[in-house]
């Protein structure tokens, strides 16, 4: 088939990808001059399948009610008078029930496997290098409270085969020395080995080379303005050419991999996505001494960030903010990350104040399962929704898409289908 596919970050680039290897003809249309320039640039780097826990849990509601007025509080809300913002909330509350949280975190867990596998397909077979570490992740837990809590959420992970598990606080400074300064702060931690660090942007860019060299095009600096239908199927997508010119792109099967913007293409051709933007933050300084920085990725429990050694950098990054499709940069959120970074790993990094800054809305479910699959409409195909772990899920989720479409059984049970 000739395959258009929506979108050139992690998610729609590993699409390519794949449908590429199985002999499609495939072009990938975006709005940027490049791969891996919008949500996919700089987020917390961590490959995290020990992280596939979904935010709507039980306790959930309460912890938000304790956040609220806080400008520097690890999730923000700001009510909007946006329909689709008050949907996914009220999407959001109904997945915090027991049996919707544990369905959720089963499929979250064994897409991040596959995907986790899929990672090492591609750098066995392209010897792809993207700051990538294999050093695991580890979560910091300041009480013995949030402890027995972990140890509960393990116990359930390791019955799936992740082999997180809780570690004391001697044990947490073995694993990762350059948290000694903070050590009589915690009670001690989790510890995932088969988690991985790397660079999402990097990542994506090489993939994108092999695929351009495999056969498929890149279509930057043109604008997705509207799918077309025709009856039970798309006809063409209009866009507009760096040019100016408006143009309508014909294929076969379309793929839509735009991250948050999904749904509001979706919208032109009659389907609403449960898929709203919840912004993240990142900060990414200067290494002044390597000897003294993290070579484990880190996860602040409490405060829901993450630290992640890139190259000669340090990427710090969390905090998620319901906030419609701003990507204005709010000062206090960002020097949140810079504060409790300096207080995680004070010798790491000498200039904090040359710190650079970025947001990316990820484009999050209700209940944080991704839409993987043929929507409603024949051949329009999903590849959204996939949240914070889009570099966790993202490779997976191409291949698995890719063998959706070609009608084959994915190895694991995933629940969507259109």
């Amino acid at each position: 088939m000739k395959v258009a596919v929506l979108g050139a970050g992690v998610v729609g680039v590993s699409t390519a990808w794949f449908l590429a290897c199985d002999g499609h003809e495939v072009e990938v249309i975006d709005r940027a001059c490049g791969p891996a320039r919008e949500t996919s640039f700089a987020n917390g780097g961590q490959i995290s399948v020990s992280q596939s826990e979904p935010w709507a849990y039980p306790g959930a509601p309460l912890q938000i009610l304790r956040w609220l007025g806080r400008e520097d509080s690890p999730l923000l809300f700001r009510p909007r008078l946006d329909p689709a913002q008050w949907r996914w909330m009220a999407g959001f509350l109904r997945e915090c029930l027991p049996g919707r949280f544990d369905r959720n975190m089963r499929q979250m867990l064994a897409l991040g496997k596959y995907s986790r596998d899929t990672f090492a397909e591609l750098r066995q077979t392209l010897g792809l290098r993207y700051d990538n570490l294999e050093r695991g992740i580890v979560t910091l837990i300041a009480s013995q409270q949030g402890l027995d809590e972990a140890a509960a959420t393990c116990r359930v992970m390791q019955g799936y085969g992740v082999q997180k598990r809780v570690v004391s606080r001697e044990e947490l400074l073995d694993i990762e020395p350059a948290l000694s300064p903070v050590a009589g702060q915690l009670a001690g931690g989790t510890y995932c080995p088969d988690d991985e660090s790397g660079c999402v942007h990097l990542f994506t860019a090489q993939l994108a080379q092999h695929a351009a060299a495999r056969g498929v095009r890149f279509r930057f600096n043109t604008r997705i303005n509207a799918l077309e239908a025709d009856g039970d199927r798309v006809s063409g997508v209009s866009v507009t050419d760096e040019d100016g010119q408006y143009r309508t792109v014909r294929a076969d099967a379309y793929v839509l991999a735009l991250g948050s913007y999904s749904p509001l293409l979706a919208r032109t051709v009659g389907l609403s996505l449960p898929v709203y933007p919840t912004k993240g933050y990142s900060a990414t300084v200067p290494l002044a001494d390597e000897a003294q920085a993290p070579l484990v990725s880190i996860t602040d429990e409490d405060y829901k960030i993450v630290l992640t050694r890139l190259g000669s950098t340090l990427r710090i990054a969390g905090t998620a903010e319901l906030a419609g499709y701003s990507t204005h940069l709010n000062p206090a959120r960002c020097q949140a990350l810079i504060r409790r970074a300096r207080v995680l790993v004070p010798e790491a990094c000498a200039h904090w104040d040359q710190a650079s800054f970025w947001s990316g809305l990820r484009p999050s479910t209700p209940g944080n399962v991704p839409l993987i699959g043929r929507s409603r409409l024949a051949n329009l195909y999903l590849n959204t929704g996939h949240g914070t772990l889009g570099l966790t899920e993202g490779p997976g989720s191409g291949k698995a898409l890719a063998e959706r479409m070609a009608g084959r059984q994915l190895p694991f049970a995933f629940g969507f289908t259109g």
